[in-house]
């Protein structure tokens, strides 16, 4: 009986498989074995199934890595969960639930600002953006409101940042007297079976950069998106906090600061728009880490796509997650029109 199972099983996977031509990516991955320092997981997920995934040196598709600023789009799925149950609103300011940023003259920052990036407070650019300083969210909010300086009124000026993501992580402690990272597990990846993605950290917990997590956890989580918020028959997020969470909130104007890897792309909530439609429908979206993590969805083609590596998010890699892409794409047809 085990050894029919088994053999099911490698059908399964097996047909998934042969339903495309994939040997271009498999020679791309080895073409780029230097470039990714000799570690990388290369998993395409549809309809909730791997249909493509490559190993690369040690890494494989349960390999725990930190995932940097990827982490944002997990947070910012989480401050979702709170809006859909109407116990947060994107309009609401900071200040209702941390009063001492009215003091500091930075009581109009919005639950908004904070997910967009466009809090207007001074804040870390380049690879400090992975270094967490402070030993709790609370420590981090209070600074955030006493020592930066507000450059800008909030939601005029776009920074990438860890500020706003950061001071909405400590917000929802705030309200149910609960540490982040277990509202993370209840909310988003136990629900999700992420089990070996975690925000716990010795240096203190930081909603935008703290994360580690792995190809299959990062899978699940894309799944969800692509399924409008749904993940193995479970609502985990509305299709209107979908929808919010992929729609521009930047113009070309309003970014005063973005990494190299996302010039060129508009911002949602805690993740980066790369390709929109005709009618400013977000089709393309992603949200690539510093330290090499590149997720990524195509809502036409209805795949995820989940580049794990060791080491710095270079230009190098932007391309190759780029031509990677396209050879993906050459083989699953669009649905938009």
């Amino acid at each position: 009986m085990k050894v029919s199972f088994l053999l099911a099983g490698m059908l399964f996977f097996q047909s998934a498989f042969s339903q495309y031509d994939f040997s271009g990516l498999d020679k791309k991955m080895e073409a780029a074995k230097k470039e990714l320092d000799g570690h990388a997981m290369l998993l395409i997920t549809k309809d909730g199934k791997p249909i493509y995934q490559k190993a690369i040196g040690e890494f494989g598709i349960k390999t725990q890595s930190p995932i940097g600023n990827t982490s944002k789009w997990l947070t910012a799925a989480l401050v979702m969960s709170f809006v859909d149950e109407g116990k947060l609103a994107l309009g609401d300011k900071v200040s209702k639930f941390l009063p001492y940023y009215t003091k500091y003259a930075k009581g109009f920052i919005t639950i908004r600002d904070c997910l967009g990036d466009l809090t207007g407070i001074e804040s870390e650019t380049g690879r400090s953006l992975l270094k967490q300083k402070y030993a709790s969210l609370e420590e981090e909010a209070e600074q955030h409101a006493s020592k930066k300086e507000i450059l800008s009124n909030p939601g005029l000026e776009f920074r990438y940042s860890n500020t706003g993501l950061n001071i909405a992580g400590r917000i929802l402690e705030v309200m149910t007297k609960r540490s982040f990272e277990q509202l993370m597990q209840d909310r988003i990846t136990r629900p999700l079976a992420m089990r070996n993605t975690s925000f716990a950290s010795l240096e203190g917990v930081s909603p935008s950069s703290g994360a580690v997590s792995t190809p299959n956890d990062l899978g699940n989580f894309l799944t969800m998106l692509l399924n409008k918020g749904m993940f193995n028959g479970k609502r985990i997020l509305s299709e209107k906090s979908i929808e919010d969470m992929q729609t521009a909130v930047t113009t070309p104007a309003m970014i005063k600061y973005a990494p190299d890897f996302a010039k060129g792309y508009t911002y949602g909530f805690g993740e980066w728009i790369l390709q929109g439609d005709e009618n400013g429908k977000s089709t393309v979206i992603a949200m690539p880490g510093m330290n090499g993590t590149w997720p990524m969805i195509d809502k036409c083609r209805g795949y995820g796509f989940v580049l794990l590596t060791s080491g710095k998010l270079k230009e190098e890699r932007k391309q190759l997650c780029l031509e990677l892409k396209e050879m993906i794409d050459a083989q699953i047809k669009s649905t938009c029109k």
